[in-house]
């Protein structure tokens, strides 16, 4: 048995829409089952999906303020006006600079931008940079992807004589910015169509209202925040990414090919996962770690020697960033493991002195995958005395209203449900986690606190080609809201299996439904070879991928996990090197059983475990997962009552058997009634001088020789006075099968041939009937 660490949901779409869609469309069951499983409830709806146009575009005059917006930026244009972008650091904020920056530039703006630098000002609109833009001569301020929280800075802005647009997708506040225009799809409430644009989708309505068309030019940019910023990939967004995408792979933009250069990535692959794990934490980083304006300098970048620069600083940062992330969440976890109050409440909150600000969302990130809980990493700094950091959530805690019940002691945050970012002051880190630990327990259910993994697509091996992987690529992009498939093959058998790698910590299998076969691979899953047994039903839940090799294309299942229900039997009989076959076998959880005495001190210093051995009245047997059967009972009934009292939901089955009867057999009859005539026919026979030489007489075993002496001793038909024997005619006739000797020989090659030399599916089949 193999138990996930995770709740698995398997979600199972309309088997009659999934034909109607296969059979209207004229494409795989696959794509059918995902088509359906993400919404389309028609094939009209599929269709549409699946070729989307330019009027899956929204206007931008449909958003509050457009018109508005548009005009004062003429104004300022006809006037000769300054104009300064202020964007944000992140990957969408990047982005959306360089959208406002393209277009104005086109339209003879005299425009410049700034990037508030995260550890000197901070997130959003700052009145020393407003103030600083003022002194320069900016009389029109555009905020990109921040703004509509930046009410104090705002009003300064407006007090020096600025005019201020707002561009902005996060989380409004009850109170909103006294900018002269603000330009959200939420605000108000219900006036545009699509309300989940990230803020570079934002900026790049306003592209498009003032330029008058659409500016696919600019749609490489938009691809690259709005998955970044893990908005939803539905409705316009979706549009927007899409052609992203196709715009990125055939671009002569510098910056495409030098960050595919630095990524290892091929640009006439580039797809969603791409951006998403490649171009977002590259543009991330520079922002992360100090100024962002290389970001916007690198994909405005006109010449390739200078895109090529900016993308080797941008990868160096990448790098940099990947390891203080690690330093700080092995120091994270460290705190957490060492304070009861942190680690025993349900919103983790930590907190270290001068951790790097710009990574502990990620670092948040990864603790609620380690844990799954509510995180909350800070950084302090005892100089100012304040805490900053990130929050990231689980499903069943909104982050951006749990944290607004805190205001109090919380003067700064903003956010969304799952990720937020705060500042506080440092004496209230430890009553924001006791508060934000009561608040979660009375929301939070034990279920809730339990991961979840949804999986959504059910596969049948037959169902499974290169021809329909690559047709899936086809339904992108996947992301928030239209999540990449998570595919399960339930109740599968491994047909077969091995360890791969250098280190052999992965693993190759080859699945199968009892007709087809399909290839599967585990990356880190080497561990599964020891877990998992042939004839059992298993489910994985994984990837498709193509493997191509010398031209031809496959279909590969890749294992992200595993469970079983059925109980395993681990065949471990007949490896004489005890090394080898105990490296398979979890020791700290497994039991091991013997039966016998001798068992016993030949395998105490081998396994450096204790053992168990098992009496005729069980007394010191209980329930236990794993059991190891070192040796072979006396009797089958003592096997059957050890596995009734354990029951066990892994068999190893050793079965150490030194003195093995099996190949010997038993005697005939006929072998039994000749030696008896023998002695017979010799009275006062010196038999232990002479039966080696019987044994060659005859050429039977000196062993069976010795057992039928013994069986004729028991039943008294012989017997043995001063070395030499005779045999006793007056002994009552009693069958052969009485002597105690006879019925130990025969029992025991009656066990051995059932546990010992049985196919192992035979074996399992015996282990069947008498655990279930």
């Amino acid at each position: 048995m193999i138990l996930s660490k995770k709740r698995w949901q398997v979600e199972r779409p309309d088997a009659q829409l999934v034909q109607a869609l296969q059979n209207d469309l004229q494409i795989s069951a696959i794509a059918a089952k995902i088509l359906a499983a993400r919404g389309c409830e028609t094939s009209a709806a599929a269709e549409s999906l699946l070729n989307m146009t330019e009027v899956n575009i929204h206007d931008p005059f449909l958003m509050h303020g457009m018109a508005e917006a548009v005009a004062r930026i003429k104004q300022a244009l006809e006037n000769g006006e300054k104009i300064l972008i202020y964007g944000d650091y992140d990957a969408d904020g990047v982005t959306s600079t360089t959208v406002m920056f393209n277009v104005l530039l086109d339209l003879g703006a005299d425009v410049s931008f700034k990037i508030p630098n995260r550890f000197l000002h901070g997130y959003g609109p700052n009145e020393a940079l407003f103030r600083e833009a003022h002194t320069e001569g900016v009389q029109l301020i555009i905020t990109v992807d921040n703004g509509i929280s930046g009410i104090e800075p705002i009003r300064v802005a407006k007090e020096l004589g600025m005019d201020v647009i707002v561009t902005d997708h996060h989380e409004p506040g009850e109170e909103l910015p006294p900018a002269d225009i603000i330009l959200h799809p939420r605000v108000p409430e219900g006036h545009y169509p699509f309300g989940e644009l990230a803020g570079v989708g934002v900026a790049f309505k306003l592209a498009h209202a003032l330029y008058g068309e659409l500016p696919t030019h600019l749609f490489e940019f938009v691809a690259i925040g709005t998955v970044a910023d893990l908005v939803p990939l539905v409705d316009e967004n979706r549009y927007l990414v899409k052609r992203g995408i196709e715009e990125m792979r055939r671009s002569l933009s510098p910056w495409v090919q030098a960050m595919c250069e630095v990524a290892s990535a091929e640009q006439s692959k580039i797809n969603e996962e791409t951006i998403g794990f490649y171009f977002g934490p590259r543009l991330n980083a520079i922002g992360r770690l100090g100024e962002a304006a290389p970001g916007v300098e690198l994909l405005m970048a006109e010449d390739g020697s200078k895109a090529s620069a900016l993308a080797k600083q941008l990868n160096a940062s990448n790098t940099e960033r990947k390891d203080i992330v690690k330093s700080i969440t092995d120091e994270a976890i460290a705190l957490i493991e060492a304070d009861e109050k942190i680690s025993e409440s349900l919103v983790l909150v930590v907190a270290g002195e001068g951790w790097n600000a710009g990574v502990v969302g990620i670092v948040a990130s990864r603790l609620v995958e380690l844990y799954y809980r509510p995180t909350i990493v800070l950084s302090l700094d005892s100089e100012k005395g304040t805490a900053k950091g990130s929050a990231r959530s689980i499903d069943g805690f909104h982050l951006f209203n749990e944290l607004a019940k805190n205001r109090d002691i919380l003067p700064h945050f903003g956010g969304h449900p799952m990720a937020a970012g705060m500042t506080l002051p440092i004496e209230h880190v430890d009553e924001l986690r006791a508060r934000l630990d009561a608040q979660a327990n009375a929301c939070l259910t034990e279920e809730q606190l339990t991961p979840v993994l949804n999986i959504d697509i059910p596969l049948k091996i037959d169902e499974i080609s290169a021809d329909a992987i690559e047709e899936i690529a086809k339904l992108g992009p996947f992301g928030t809201e239209f999540p990449k498939p998570v595919y399960v093959l339930e109740d599968v058998e491994i047909a077969a299996m091995r360890k791969i790698g250098a280190a052999e910590n992965h693993i190759k299998m080859e699945l199968t439904d009892g007709y087809e076969k399909l290839d599967s691979v585990g990356f880190h899953k080497g561990h599964l070879h020891d877990e998992l047994t042939y004839g059992i039903k298993v489910s994985f839940i994984g990837d498709l991928q193509i493997n191509e090799w010398q031209g031809r294309k496959k279909p590969q299942f890749m294992i992200e996990d595993v469970q079983t229900t059925e109980w395993q039997l681990f065949d471990i009989r007949g490896i004489r090197q005890t090394s080898r076959w105990l490296n398979t076998v979890p020791k700290e959880e497994a039991t091991f059983i013997a039966f016998r005495p001798e068992t016993v001190t030949y395998y105490q210093s081998l396994l450096g475990v204790p053992i168990l051995f098992v009496e005729a009245t069980l007394a010191n047997v209980s329930q236990t997962s794993y059991i190891v059967l070192l040796d072979l009972p006396q009797n089958v009934q003592l096997l059957e009552n050890v596995l009734q009292k354990t029951a066990p939901s892994r068999i190893y089955a050793h079965f150490y058997m030194p003195d093995s009867q099996y190949f010997n057999g038993m005697p005939t009859r006929e072998q039994f009634a000749w030696y008896y005539k023998f002695l017979k026919n010799r009275p006062a026979f010196p038999l232990n001088m002479h039966l080696p030489d019987l044994a060659k007489h005859t050429g039977w075993p000196l062993e069976a020789l010795k057992f039928m002496t013994q069986v004729f001793f028991e039943l008294d038909f012989v017997k043995m006075e001063s070395g030499l024997t005779t045999v006793n005619v007056n002994a009552p006739k009693t069958a052969l099968t009485e002597a105690p000797s006879y019925k130990q020989r025969s029992e025991q090659i009656d066990i051995e041939q059932k546990l010992v030399y049985a196919p192992y599916i035979e074996l399992k089949q015996w282990f069947d009937e008498r655990i279930h």
